[in-house]
């Protein structure tokens, strides 16, 4: 079969301490036996074989995703390579083990940040006195084992993360933070809080917090100035959607819309942070249709629009200015994340010629009968009632 062969030519040609065989719709639909490949070849390859089962059909919720390749990766990654059980127990050794674990957190990322944003929230918790293991997005697969080996694991994004950090509670007994995405300065604070209190070091915490935020709020001044009153549409994943809502309320935007890509328990709490400063600003949950996005960015006309790349497209014809809600390579995390988005958008929003000669060049496939509808029409509310706006 050919992903037998490509299993053992990578493996010959490359060398690499892993591979991954991802399984998505078209082999889940026709039924092809990828375990099966994998295991008969885990002898005769010297990679470390992985699987991953993420079939989107299998699903409702995107976000099972993040779960699928938590799940693969911690059925083969997590081995201890020098775990051997000592002839003679060597005291010092121990007590040494065990203070470095009682110090050390799990940062967990599968796809919520990138690698300069994993290297801001190690530099705070660093400040903290504290060690990080990061897994599993940018971590070395021979490192991987160290996740079990922590006093406390800790979530940028609980919708990511709360599978793979109830695991690590129930085999390994690590307890976990699940609340707040450090996305802003408000809910970095509370981040960093969060994690100084289960250590016992909130007194050192407040002074972190006070060194940043009076570096930062310098920083801001002029950009919080450009940008008071402008009004904002956010579209994204919904913690991220929720969390980026409260940055840009900080920088002085005023968000008229936040499209959720779905919805869970833990972003209640991020519902409560944002009810008493976004006001009227319409809510699209868990809904997520082009058509009514495109008939809402025409009936609220923001200056900005922040979704993900794929479907910014539709703002920039309408004439908005788009930026991404998430690039791996971007700042957007923690106290650096904040003046980094400044920045940007500071930059875009000073020069709108990309978006203004794009709308007038290219035009989106829907009627102006379209537009002057309620963008929420073909949604049916209990007793078959139209939705409304």
């Amino acid at each position: 079969p050919k992903l037998r062969k490509a299993i053992i030519e990578t493996d010959r040609l490359y060398r690499p301490r892993t591979i991954t065989v991802v399984t998505v719709c078209v082999p889940g639909i026709i039924g092809d036996d990828a375990d099966g490949v994998i295991n008969e070849l885990r002898a005769d390859v010297a990679a470390e074989l992985v699987s991953v089962h993420c079939e989107g059909f299998k699903t409702k919720i995107w976000a099972t995703a993040y779960d699928a390749v938590y799940h693969g990766l911690a059925g083969r990654l997590l081995n201890d390579p020098f775990e051997t059980p000592s002839i003679i127990e060597d005291e010092l050794e121990e007590a040494e083990f065990e203070l470095e674990k009682s110090r050390t957190v799990n940062l967990l990322n599968v796809s919520s940040m990138g690698r300069v944003d994993e290297l801001e929230l190690s530099r705070l918790l660093n400040s903290l006195d504290l060690r990080v293991n990061i897994f599993p997005v940018f971590s070395d697969s021979e490192q991987m084992y160290r996740v079990k080996y922590a006093a406390l694991s800790v979530s940028v994004c609980p919708t990511h993360d709360d599978y793979f950090a109830k695991y690590l509670e129930d085999e390994f007994g690590i307890p976990y933070i699940l609340r707040h995405m450090p996305i802003g300065i408000g809910n970095t604070d509370a981040w960093i809080r969060a994690v100084a209190a289960f250590f016992g070091k909130e007194a050192v915490a407040e002074r972190i917090i006070a060194r940043e935020r009076e570096r930062l709020d310098e920083a801001l001044t002029p950009y919080r100035a450009f940008f008071k009153s402008k009004k904002a549409f956010i579209s994204a994943g919904e913690f991220r959607a929720l969390a980026t809502g409260g940055l840009l309320h900080e920088l002085g935007f005023e968000i008229v819309a936040i499209r959720a890509f779905h919805h869970d328990e833990f972003a209640i709490p991020e519902y409560e942070k944002l009810k008493d400063i976004l006001g009227d600003s319409v809510f699209n949950i868990a809904n997520v249709q082009p058509f009514e996005e495109a008939n809402l960015l025409k009936k609220l006309n923001p200056g900005l629009f922040l979704g993900h790349s794929h479907s910014n497209f539709t703002s920039v014809k309408l004439g908005i200015p788009a930026s991404p809600v998430f690039n791996s390579g971007y700042a957007f995390i923690g106290y650096r994340g904040v003046f980094e988005l400044a920045r940007r958008l500071y930059k875009q929003l000073s020069n709108t010629a990309f978006s203004d000669n794009i709308s007038r060049n290219l035009k989106l496939p829907y009627r102006e009968e379209w537009y002057s509808k309620d963008p929420f029409a073909y949604i049916k509310n209990a007793g078959d009632a139209e939705g409304e706006y």
